[in-house]
């Protein structure tokens, strides 16, 4: 007789859930090309069954043109808000540790970064698209009932969680607490960092202190005595 499928193969569905939502979030954080706006209906529909995780959205209504303004005024043209190790280092020899260990992360699950839109390994939006491709091969795994694929699926979501995603993406909103009004982007960092929150919970995460937000220092001695682009 054949053994009843377990809790993690009957949850195949949720882990198609997750990657969408993952999905979403991580191509509402980059600069603008579509309105995400009007697909959150869509994703208030994914997050209903969270606990009312969707009522943390009250997103009004707005154009690409409105949007790609609140965009450049949230989080400016080289604003640190969304690249992991630009917090919390004690230098900045350590960004490329942290780096090199995400990029790791990429490497051992065939996830490439590249193409068109081009972000470092620690953008918010790149990390997110990576939980989502793990949320993916959770899902065929559990419904192919491959048992072992599955859990070294769980257990790199758990490790990238509490390394990174998780450790971080918490104490972002409310670096935005000034944003200008109308813009979407405070509430939608308030879900990702609460549903990024639940859904490592929910996996086993444990808890850790969430890292200084003091900037990563940049290096006394750089100059920029030699750069081409430096005025006369």
């Amino acid at each position: 007789m054949k053994s009843p499928p377990s809790n993690d193969v009957m949850n195949a569905e949720r882990d198609f859930q997750r990657a969408q939502l993952y999905g979403f979030l991580s191509t509402a954080f980059l600069y603008p090309q579509e309105n995400w706006t009007e697909d959150l209906p869509q994703l208030g529909s994914l997050a209903v069954d969270v606990d009312g995780l969707h009522e943390l959205l009250s997103v009004g209504p707005f154009d690409l043109a409105e949007l790609q303004g609140a965009f450049r005024r949230t989080f400016g043209l080289a604003n640190p808000l969304c690249y992991e190790t630009e917090f919390g280092l004690p230098h900045e020899y350590r960004q490329s540790q942290e780096l090199a260990d995400i990029s790791g992360f990429y490497r051992a699950f065939g996830f490439t970064t590249g193409g068109q839109i081009r972000e470092r390994p620690d953008h918010l939006s790149v990390e997110l698209e990576f939980m989502h491709a793990l949320a993916l091969k959770s899902w065929r795994a559990a419904s192919q009932d491959e048992l072992d694929r599955l859990e070294i699926c769980r257990e790199a979501q758990r490790k990238f969680l509490g390394d990174h995603l998780a450790r971080w993406l918490g104490a972002l909103p409310e670096k935005l607490a000034l944003t200008p009004a109308r813009s979407p982007y405070p509430e939608l960092l308030r879900f990702a960092a609460e549903y990024v929150r639940r859904d490592a919970t929910a996996l086993g995460v444990p808890k850790d202190s969430a890292p200084s937000w003091d900037l990563t220092p940049f290096d006394p001695d750089f100059s920029c005595e030699a750069c081409p682009v430096r005025p006369e």
